[in-house]
Formats: C-alpha cells, structure tokens, sequence
C-alpha cells in the first residue's frame, strides 16, 4: 500500500514525470487498466467554489485561508483567488502520477495539495506545465518527453531548498482503493540518498520515494491530525 501511494502521490506528486526514450510501456499494457485513455475533460473538472473550498482542505486554515487558490481551467490551472502568505493550494488530477501507475487517466482522482513558496516556485511549475501538455492533447508519452526536454533547457527549476507541501485533506481521493489515506507532509529535493533523512527504515516514521524522471526525492511524513483538527484515526 505505501507503494502505490508513493507512486500516486509522490511519482508526482503527488510526481510527474516517468521513463522517457527508449523505455516506453508496450501500448497494449494500456489496455489491461481500468484507465487505459484520458477521459473526456468535462469529467476532470469541477465546479468552480467547490474546488476552490477542497483546495483550501489540504491545509489548515490558518495557512489555506491567505493562499492563492488555482483551478484547473480551459488550457491549464488559472488563479481563482489571489493569496497574501505565499502558499498556492490546489487539486491535482490524475496525470500527476508516474507513467505506469493504473490510476494516471482516473477521472475520479482529486488530490488537494497546498504548496509552500518555495515549492511553489520550483515544485508547482512542473504541474502546471504537465497540465498545459495534456490538455493541449499530447498523449502520455508525449507529455513525459516535453517535460524531459524542459528540464534538460532548465525551462523548468531544479527543487529550491525547503520545498514542501501539505496534503491534510479529509475530502481527497488519490485514486481507486486510496481514497484520502492519511494526512501527510510532502518535501521535495533534488535527487538524495533516503538514509540521510533516516527514511524508509524500520521504524522511521518518514517514507522516502525517488523520482529520477522529475530529479528529484520526495520524502513523507504522516501527520496525526487533517486539516480540520480532527485526528486520523486510522
């Protein structure tokens, strides 16, 4: 179960971007998930306040209340609200996860996420130009090799030191069997040996992910409480 969340929210992540050249997945594997295409966009989308009221979710109020609130819009993410504190909180849809995870078309995925301002300017860049790609209508593939030529033109930022998000959202769903899982911290850098952090050790209560693709480590960490104050409980 850590894996596939890991895979879904930090392949992203809540990863994004996966083999590119010559490693590509045979098309007919495609075939064999419950997702095998992009749906029609109308069912990635949502009304208006109620993505702005789940975007906020993500963090507590003290800190979502003063963010800048994106929404997925006709040709990527667009400010709905403009913030003061520097956060961006948001939702991501399912092509945040990596390129093999069966839940990367799921329609149904809502992952509300709310970056701090570093990760929003080095972290949040690689959504928002992942979005652009899809909704301009490249294919999975396709997506994954701009990107890759993005960060090689360094069009896109390395990680900037301190970046981190919050994901405490009760309401989220990080794809089928997920559901919102448990409330956590995310922090992005660039590519580091997990052991440094003491991540992924028996015992440890950080969960580490490499993601060469995006160039980057994501490390996670289970909070007690969702964004609401209410505990976990599970």
């Amino acid at each position: 179960m850590k894996r596939k969340i890991l895979r879904t929210i930090a392949g992203t992540s809540f990863a994004l971007v996966i083999l590119l050249s010559a490693a590509w997945p045979d098309p007919a594997q495609d075939t064999k998930t419950p997702y095998p295409n992009m749906a029609p966009i109308e069912q990635y989308r949502m009304e208006r306040s109620e993505e702005i009221t789940l975007a906020r979710s993500a963090a507590p109020e003290s800190i979502s209340r003063d963010a800048e609130v994106l929404v997925l819009g006709g040709r990527g993410y667009e400010t709905a609200v403009h913030g003061k504190n520097g956060f961006v909180c948001m939702v991501q849809r399912s092509w945040t996860a990596g390129i093999d995870d069966p839940d990367f078309w799921n329609p149904k995925l809502r992952a509300p996420i709310c970056f701090n301002p570093a990760a929003g300017r080095t972290y949040l860049p690689l959504v928002i130009k992942k979005t652009e790609f899809v909704l301009a209508g490249q294919t999975k593939a396709q997506m994954f090799e701009s990107i890759k030529i993005a960060l090689d033109k360094k069009v896109l930022p390395t990680q900037e030191s301190g970046a981190m998000c919050y994901m405490m959202s009760k309401q989220g769903n990080l794809g089928d069997g997920n559901g919102h899982w448990h409330p956590h911290l995310m922090f992005f850098v660039p590519l580091a040996d997990a052991a440094t952090w003491g991540a992924s050790l028996p015992g440890s209560p950080i969960l580490a992910s490499d993601d060469p693709q995006d160039r980057l480590t994501v490390f996670l960490i289970p909070v007690a409480k969702w964004s609401d104050g209410t505990a976990d409980g599970g």
